[in-house]
């Protein structure tokens, strides 16, 4: 019998159509509709025999559509089967569970697939919104960008996979007029997203979908949500509704209960200092040029004075985020560090600075990592590094420290109690932690059958860190934000947005939106730095006056310009009045992207003129 014409299902609100045969989806409201774009060429990749093998959805021979009901939803099952390959039938069913839920009829997309002799590899379904039905494309990439469907320069996105730059958050969004549609990836930590905008547009942008250690062993899960009238602001605040009701949002109220040191770092300024410098030859950093940048000391005796001294000026409370403590300096050894590097004095001098901030009311923090796996570190041993799908060693000598492998994040937690143990058994008073690239690097995958990992088992892991810094009363820190990492997380490094040729240099790729201070501003404590584009802050816009809109900490020098103490004292005041108050609203001015108003549930509103370098502050 041929298939149906459409297989069909609809509540009140929202009726829904796949076409059996091209596998598009429509989903409409008396608003707006949808159309996501039909079954592509190597939209399904599979693993047959350890070889992967391109296929394409709509290819299969078999396809049902019968109803499902589970008493809270309704819509369709779709039963997907019959791919050929080399001749012969494959061993796989995809069952595609697409149903209405709840009282706005949210579409709910559920992919499962069979586990036999052909194991899903990747998938791409559903399509992407077609262009003809959106004007502007909303990522969280990074801060946030609003993408007009025909924006004139190339847009990318960093990493496809969630929660790293490309994807703060497992979310995207689209606008047509006044209504938005707003795709939640309810299964992140194996999915992320195709996207592509050449010069000139259009966007496409749809659910990617990928293997677990090279198996499909649970669904995933797509939802989308229909909004009648919405734009950037709408979406980020149906996204908040969503983490709220699913138990993941911690606000700061509620970290401040649990570790009341976090109340501390309301209203207080972020000094990022160093102590040692040393860059391996190995390293792409190394200066064969000027052999004096490759290794630069300053004893912790003499940052502990250059602290007295901003305390003499009025700095009462700060946060002291201290890079390059331990034996060859920032980004070398580990996750062996210890002991404190002896030229700049050793476990005496790290203790005396640390013994300083407690004095004078500075929480001091140390800069670790946990991921990069130097092979020079005592215990480097190639067993305990991540192997890939491909039985590798992914290898990167970037960094200062030179060659270094991925350490498997089944080993992460024992290291981070080993160091920190051993600073607090001697006397260190350590006061919180920044685990570096934890929040911001998709989580990895090790195929090691000594110590296996997936990446949800990844996120678990680092969580555990996290938690353990905070166990003994430490601030927990990390790059920057991510949904996965922001119940864990009291302080990010930064959280701008993205540029173009790399996050810190170029112009900004879209418009900048604060797409994740809309969901999160009341959740963690963001610093903004100061200077004119500053990393990740557009070249033309002063970081200050983002800082102030966003009410974020600002970061001070350790010897700072009367000037820069009177920004930053602005800053700490308007992060104290509102750290902990959610920002309800971002408006351009006029349809003016260099004007902006942001809007605090208290009232308050914080208007930006960017290009005449100018903010108000309107209070209630």
């Amino acid at each position: 019998m041929p298939p149906a014409p459409t297989w069909r299902f609809s509540g009140s609100r929202v009726t829904v159509n796949c076409d059996p045969v091209s596998l598009a989806l429509s989903i409409a409201t008396k608003a707006n509709r949808w159309r996501c774009a039909p079954s592509q060429t190597s939209d399904l990749t599979v693993r047959v025999n350890d070889q992967l093998v391109s296929l394409r959805l709509a290819d299969a021979t078999q396809r049902t559509a019968t109803p499902y009901e589970t008493g809270y939803s309704h819509g369709l099952r779709v039963t997907l089967s019959g791919w050929q390959h080399a001749g012969a039938a494959l061993d796989l069913t995809l069952d595609f569970f697409l149903t209405l839920e709840g009282p706005d009829e949210d579409l709910v997309a559920q992919l499962n697939a069979s586990d036999g002799a052909a194991r899903v590899h990747e998938l791409r379904w559903p399509g992407a919104i077609e262009p003809a039905d959106f004007d502007h494309t909303v990522t969280p990439s990074m801060q946030g960008m609003l993408l007009p469907k025909a924006w004139p320069a190339k847009a990318f996105l960093l990493d496809s996979l969630c929660f790293g730059r490309g994807l703060y958050l497992p979310c995207w969004g689209h606008q047509q007029g006044r209504a938005a549609l707003l795709t939640i990836l309810e299964t992140p930590n194996d999915a992320g997203c195709d996207f592509a905008h050449p010069p000139g547009g259009p966007t496409r942008l749809g659910p990617r979908w990928v293997a677990s250690l090279k198996r499909w062993t649970y669904p995933r899960r797509v939802r989308f949500c229909l909004l009648d009238r919405a734009n950037h602001v709408g979406l980020a605040k149906r996204y908040r509704r969503h983490v709220i009701e699913h138990g993941r949002f911690v606000s700061l109220r509620e970290k401040i209960a649990r570790n009341p040191r976090v109340a501390a770092l309301i209203g207080a300024p972020v000094i990022h200092t160093g102590i040692l410098t040393h860059i391996s030859p190995a390293s792409d950093y190394y200066s064969k040029t000027d052999p004096a940048k490759n290794h630069i000391v300053t004893p912790f005796a003499q940052r502990a004075k250059e602290l007295r001294a901003l305390h003499a000026r009025g700095v009462r409370r700060a946060y002291v985020h201290l890079d390059g403590w331990g034996l060859h300096g920032y980004d070398n050894l580990h996750p062996d560090p210890l002991p404190p590097a002896p030229e700049a004095g050793g476990w005496r001098g790290f203790k005396l600075l640390a013994d300083t901030c407690d004095e004078l009311g500075y929480t001091f923090a140390i800069h670790d990592q946990y991921r990069d796996y130097y092979h020079d570190a005592p215990s480097y041993n190639p067993a305990h590094t991540v192997i890939d799908e491909n039985g590798q060693h992914p290898f990167c000598s970037i960094w200062y420290g030179g060659p270094h492998s991925f350490l498997c994040p089944s080993h992460a937690p024992g290291h981070v109690r080993k160091n920190h143990r051993a600073m607090l058994a001697k006397g260190v008073k350590l006061r919180g932690a920044y685990l570096d690239v934890f929040s911001v690097v998709p989580p990895d995958e090790c195929h090691a059958s000594e110590h296996p990992v997936t990446r949800t088992e990844c996120l678990r892991l680092r969580t555990e860190c996290f938690n353990f810094v905070r166990s003994y009363g430490g601030v927990v820190s990390s790059e920057e934000p991510s949904d996965w990492s922001a119940p864990s997380l009291d302080l990010v490094h930064h959280g701008p947005w993205m540029r173009d040729p790399n996050p810190g240099e170029g112009t900004a790729v879209g418009i900048p939106i604060p797409f994740f201070d809309l969901v999160y501003h009341d959740a963690l404590l963001l610093p903004w730095s100061l200077e004119r584009g500053a990393w990740g802050i557009p070249p033309t816009d002063l970081g200050y006056l983002h800082g102030m809109a966003h009410a974020g900490l600002p970061y001070l020098s350790i010897t700072p310009t009367p000037a820069e103490l009177r920004q930053v004292r602005a800053m700490c005041a308007i992060n104290q009045r509102l750290a902990l108050t959610e920002l309800t609203g971002h408006a351009f001015i006029g349809s003016n992207p260099r004007r902006q108003r942001f809007t605090y549930a208290d009232g308050t509103q914080i208007t930006l003129d960017l290009d005449a370098d100018h903010h108000t502050v309107s209070r209630p």
